[in-house]
């Protein structure tokens, strides 16, 4: 594009003035507070869309924004109410840092700050649909959503937390009922709580409060989850594996010295251009993270500021600030950062000499005096901010003895009251409390020296004095089970040296070998979870997880949050998606991924919760843990029997599908799945308990066992296979052990089954003559069979149904609620395989709810797809306790699946952009 005469300087907002406090989350007034964009009439060389519009922009010319690429028709220039990214970050209501995973490649995706296309590596918001480029993570604001309450403008009452773009291009406003989603721009608007969707001119007329949608009923609301993170990285607080929190600290090397992409500036090979190296502060020249900036050689200093400025989105007047030449030996010395005031003193004239200079640094020019921003810490106040004059002489103390007038507090002491400096980073937010001495106008040279950015995401804020409380929750778990609270506490002086004065053990877990500890300082809190991850006991590593405090007394009558367990390994990879998913659907505190700590810490933050619901995202496996867990805790639980659905990600899936939820994930819309599970009926399952009990085996005994194995407890859910069944799982099982690389898919994994299976089909071994069975005290005669297997539920292999549908006087009709557990045989694999087929059922041998089998021989064995070889002995099966709640996907909700996309369009951008 080549640059026109004709030029718009949008307006960046008076800094005597004080809006009202915004109605929504981010703080934008759009009818009120003007977008500061700079457009400037450009010749069109491509085809090119409006951003405010969405519209094609015909003929040669357009208007885009010297600083945020915003593109737009001549007239749609007045009606533009998106902020333009260099104004962007003083709009912001609360500043929540961004949890940011490592890099990847997403789709049809813009980035939210320079509004160019996402074609190279780029971070997405684990918690928000932020996307932007890696050069441009450090210009995002800090306005993820809030998620929890942290003692900082803690809030009630929420409004819509409006995200600008990637929409799906079927998207509708909510407004105007018009399609309002692009996929060749950044446009359209999204409330990241409640989904509804509208054009950037319509979502100022939405009413501002968010009572967060169709999902209200299951999202735990922000105002009850309570957690104190200073020292926590956003990843920690959300619990994110610490696999990706290794992988996303590599971003490090990404944002380093390569800050400018080919995207923005190419090294010019016109004569009459010149490409230079900007640095905006002492900060970005001791990391070497600098912008590349292309101009005309003719170009007059106030033309080079300009443009230098705009490279780190900052809009202000180019007369004050100022370029400092850079050598690069000055580059290269370790002493750099104390050479930068030698550098300033020289004489700062032209930027095109005869010898060019290696790099250029942004100064701020000194002030005697400046307007500044005050910022309330508490939100129940009729101003946004109050605007101050200071000078010289202007102290932190001599500050807040002017603010508190204008905020209607004059009446009330100054030492109840500090002065605190935020700084807005996109990836956190840091606070520091000023001295009450401290000159305001040094420390804005101060900030402004380490970095002109910075200063531009920089704030103040008056904040009331009180006794601060600190309360961080660290589920620790990896202990050794059963000991009392005492030698839990006793192991971690040993091992962690934790200080009794501020650690507490508040909950112990002794069949888990967890506790919880409640901690009251935050570098002690930080310095246990960091040495938590390299510590072992009993050659065990522990782990830790840090947990939100869930305030069950805020959560409204008829909500019913639902608790989010995800296997992210299970369904290839698929697990890993929905977490993403779910996270941004939901709070991200209600969302647990399994291979971080478990099912306790989800049910533990669930613990006081009067009333709500399981979600399983996993195989068979993985819900048997779940429900296993609970089955262990459920006496600590106030919602002692919470109802379970499941989202199918395994090879199997056969309680899945007796519960109607499917043979398995394929990428259904998430939004879609949590509808289906509020709407989803209650029934009741049996449980069972297996006692296995090992006799001393014979000498020589049969696949090296040679001691005999102590006694132990298993549940089961689905069913319990000896003989063929097991041995094929053990061969699975071996097989994905060896390569777990390749058992990505379920068609993989079940040609891995048919392939162990097609090995074993001319195998015999007599299991009838290794075993006898026991069916309510009396005695079975088993016929000849290769295979025994106890079901509970009407699903085997994969959805076949090994007792299959004929009506027999002898047996009463199989139910998963009725007590009963049916006994099948097979004989071998071939009547398997035709089982499967659907040409034959099973060999029906009994109908009870007390077995007992006794092993003359080692045998395989397998429960719910675990399997194991079982030495000598007894296996004792009987009911375990009471019966487990579970979610049945409602028939009735299957024919609504259409309506369902037609309500949600926008919930497919949330299972869209994989990596």
């Amino acid at each position: 594009m080549a640059d026109g005469s004709r030029s718009v300087r949008g307006g960046g907002g008076s800094p005597g003035s004080s809006p009202v406090l915004g109605g929504r989350c981010r703080g934008w007034a759009p009818s009120a507070v003007p977008p500061g964009h700079g457009f400037r009439r450009v010749t069109l060389t491509k085809p090119t869309f409006c951003h405010y519009c969405t519209d094609f922009i015909w003929g040669l010319a357009g208007y885009q924004c010297e600083v945020c690429n915003f593109m737009s028709h001549e007239k749609c220039l007045k009606n533009v109410k998106i902020p333009c990214s260099c104004i962007a970050p003083s709009l912001v209501r609360v500043p929540v840092a961004h949890c940011f995973g490592p890099p990847g490649h997403y789709k049809r995706k813009f980035c939210t700050v320079c509004r160019k296309s996402l074609e190279s590596p780029a971070f997405r918001c684990e918690v928000c649909e932020l996307h932007v480029h890696t050069d441009c993570i450090l210009f995002a604001c800090s306005d993820c959503r809030q998620c929890h309450q942290d003692g900082h403008q803690d809030q009630d009452t929420y409004h819509h937390h409006w995200r600008e773009g990637n929409l799906p291009s079927g998207a509708r406003c909510e407004v105007c009922k018009k399609t309002c989603g692009s996929s060749e721009v950044l446009s359209g608007m999204r409330c990241e709580w409640c989904g509804i969707l509208a054009h950037a001119a319509c979502y100022i007329i939405v009413t501002p409060e968010c009572t967060f949608g169709r999902l209200r009923n299951m999202i735990l609301p922000p105002s009850c989850v309570q957690l104190f993170s200073r020292n926590f990285s956003k990843l920690h607080c959300f619990r994110i594996s610490e696999n990706l929190q290794a992988e996303s600290e590599e971003e490090d090397d990404v944002d380093g010295s390569t800050q400018v992409s080919a995207k923005d500036v190419q090294i010019s090979t016109d004569s009459s251009k010149q490409t230079l190296k900007i640095f905006d502060g002492n900060d970005a020249v001791k990391r070497n993270q600098f912008r590349l900036i292309s101009i005309p050689r003719i170009a007059k200093n106030e033309e080079v500021v300009e443009a230098a400025l705009r490279a780190y989105y900052i809009n202000d007047d180019q007369q004050e600030y100022e370029l400092q030449t850079f050598t690069q030996q000055a580059l290269l010395s370790d002493d750099v950062i104390n050479r930068n005031d030698a550098a300033e003193d020289s004489n700062s004239g032209s930027v095109f000499r005869e010898s060019v200079p290696e790099a250029w640094i942004i100064r701020a020019k000194p002030k005697d005096e400046e307007v500044i921003r005050i910022y309330p810490a508490w939100l129940k106040v009729a101003m946004a901010y109050v605007s101050l004059r200071v000078n010289k002489e202007s102290t932190t103390q001599s500050v807040i003895k002017e603010v508190l007038p204008l905020l209607g507090r004059q009446t009330e002491c100054l030492q109840n009251f500090k002065l605190v400096e935020v700084l807005m980073g996109s990836k956190q937010v840091q606070r520091m409390v000023l001295d009450s001495q401290e000159l305001i106008l040094n420390r804005l040279k101060d900030i402004r020296k380490t970095s002109i950015r910075q200063m531009n995401q920089t704030r103040f804020y008056v904040v009331e004095n009180s006794k601060s409380i600190v309360r961080v929750n660290l589920f620790i778990g990896g202990l050794p089970p059963q000991l009392s609270p005492e030698e839990y506490t006793n192991i971690l002086k040993d091992e962690l040296a934790i200080k009794t004065n501020v650690v507490s053990v508040s909950h112990v877990y002794q069949a888990q070998g967890a506790v919880v500890l409640e901690i009251s300082c935050f570098s002690e809190a930080e310095r246990i979870y960091m040495l938590v991850k390299d510590t072992t006991v009993n050659d065990k590593p522990l782990n830790a997880v840090v947990i939100p405090e869930v305030m069950a007394s805020k959560i409204p009558q008829n909500c019913w949050p639902l608790l989010v367990f995800v296997n992210p390994k299970s369904g290839g990879l698929k697990g890993r998606d929905l977490l993403h998913s779910f996270r941004k659907l939901l709070n991200p505190h209600q969302v647990f991924e399994l291979t971080n700590g478990g099912p306790l810490p989800g049910f533990h933050t669930f613990s006081k919760v009067p009333s709500f619901r399981v979600l399983v995202c996993g195989g068979d496996g993985t819900v048997g843990w779940v429900l296993g867990a609970l089955e262990e805790i459920r006496h600590k639980l106030v919602c002692s029997e919470p109802s379970v659905a499941i989202l199918p990600l395994g090879t199997g899936n056969d309680l899945g599908r007796v519960l109607r939820w499917g043979a398995g994930y394929s990428g259904e819309d998430p939004y879609s799945v949590l509808i289906s599970v509020d709407e989803a009926d209650d029934v009741l399952m049996d449980r069972w308990t297996i006692l296995l009990d090992a006799e001393e085996p014979a000498d020589g005994a049969e696949n090296g066992v040679a001691e005999p194995e102590p006694p132990k407890i298993v549940q089961m859910n689905n069913y319990c296979g000896l003989g063929i069944d097991a041995e094929l799982s053990l061969d699975f099982h071996h097989a994905r052990e060896e390569e777990p690389g390749k058992f990505n898919s379920r068609f993989h994994n079940k040609g891995v089954y048919v392939k162990v299976g097609l090995q074993k089909i001319s195998h015999t071994r007599n299991l009838h003559k290794d075993i006898k069975l026991q069916v309510d005290q009396r005695e079975v005669e088993l016929p000849s069979i290769e295979g025994l297997i106890f079901i509970n539920i009407p699903s085997w292999g994969s959805g076949a149904d090994l007792w299959g549908s004929d009506s027999d006087d002898r047996f009463e009709k199989p139910r998963i609620d009725d007590g009963l557990l049916e006994v099948v045989g097979v004989t071998g694999v071939v009547h398997m395989g035709q089982v499967q087929g659907g040409f034959r059922s099973g060999i029906r041998i009994a109908q009870g709810s007390y077995f007992r089998v006794t092993l003359l021989k080692p045998i395989p064995v397998q429960v719910d797809g675990e399997p194991w070889i079982q030495a000598p002995g007894q296996i004792i099966i009987s009911a375990a306790g009471p019966k487990v709640h579970m979610l049945k996907k409602s028939k009735q909700k299957q024919k609504k699946t259409g309506s369902l996309k037609e309500m949600r369009v926008d919930s497919m951008a949330v299972s869209e952009g994989g990596r």
